[in-house]
């Protein structure tokens, strides 16, 4: 293509991969791959490669693996490369000013959200958490500050009451991928210059942890309906019943119940979770060690054991999820 580029690639997870094959599928030159170094996982602390380094190695490209940018000598051998431009995507480390400033065209980030809206850590799931009617992606300008850069192309697509975080990550992951062939063209053409970003319009996403998944029936149904999708899959949502943790993988809001706050219950072959408005009903749960099933399941194997609903839910949420708008 004639305006093919130079381009070096920052990205680790899965997200990262689609934007990696556009833009090799578009011509352009892509000098260098880097990635976070392969990490231990399991039991056995085997050494796995991150998604972007094995789908670079299929597209027989150059990997790069430093621990940290800042290491001596690490910027020269970028520096070597001679990028036109770098685009990041979820790569992992902060890059300084003079790797922002190094490549003529500067570094180019894929974020998955409407910025302002939602810079940080977790944009997928708080889109989710907060009720928002829509998301999308954002090619931009990288600077110094958080997802503060210029906003260059942005792509919407609608959150549907079914979409969780998984699959609105999946949707963004390929709209990301669309999205950076004409950010790259734009730029190398000149026709793109970038706007700049509202900060009185600015958002947070916090970083998710683990304590995060315990549903509140103090909160209403549409919120805890919310967190059920947008924590899907990590770290998960759950409800302490007796004594033992009961994981909720799938669930349904239904304003149109009411009653029982607090409890687990059962009415006309549902399983529910009262609420202060409305009720959750729960679709797929799953018992700490035992298998995923669903209501009837879950409902045959209480009777099994000589229980009976309702039973009381006594674990409250806590962090930052109680501050998300109701």
């Amino acid at each position: 293509m004639s305006s093919a580029l130079n381009v070096v690639f920052m990205g680790t997870p899965e997200f990262a991969v689609r934007p990696l094959e556009a833009i090799v599928a578009a011509g352009h030159r892509v000098v260098g791959v880097y990635t976070q170094p392969d990490r231990p996982v399991g039991r056995g602390l085997d050494l796995r490669p991150s998604a972007v380094k094995k789908r670079a190695l299929e597209l027989g490209l150059s990997i790069h693996q430093p621990e940290r940018l800042s290491l001596p000598g690490e910027f020269e051998k970028l520096q070597a490369l001679a990028p036109d431009v770098i685009v990041v995507v979820a790569y992992g480390q902060i890059l300084r000013t003079n790797v922002l400033q190094l490549p003529r065209l500067g570094c180019v980030n894929i974020h998955s959200s409407l910025l302002p809206r939602w810079r940080g850590a977790a944009p997928i799931q708080w889109a989710i958490l907060g009720g928002d009617a829509e998301s999308g992606v954002t090619t931009m300008k990288l600077v110094e500050k958080l997802d503060a850069g210029d906003i260059l192309l942005q792509a919407r697509t609608p959150i549907s009451s079914e979409d969780t975080a998984g699959t609105l990550h999946d949707r963004l992951m390929q709209m990301g991928a669309d999205l950076i062939v004409p950010t790259l063209q734009g730029l190398a053409e000149g026709s793109l210059r970038g706007e700049v970003q509202d900060e009185s319009q600015v958002t947070y996403a916090a970083k998710l942890s683990k304590e995060m998944e315990w549903l509140d029936s103090a909160q209403t149904a549409e919120v805890l309906d919310r967190r059920v999708r947008a924590l899907n899959p990590w770290p998960g949502t759950s409800v302490w019943l007796g004594g033992n943790r009961l994981k909720v993988k799938r669930a349904r809001l239904r304003r149109d119940i009411s009653g029982q706050k607090g409890k687990v219950y059962e009415r006309a072959g549902m399983l529910l979770l009262g609420t202060e408005s409305g009720a959750l009903e729960l679709l797929s749960v799953q018992w700490d060690g035992k298998k995923e099933v669903d209501s009837a399941g879950f409902l045959n194997g209480l009777k099994g054991r000589g229980q009976a609903l309702p039973l009381e839910s006594d674990q409250k949420a806590d962090g930052p999820l109680n501050e998300e708008k109701k």
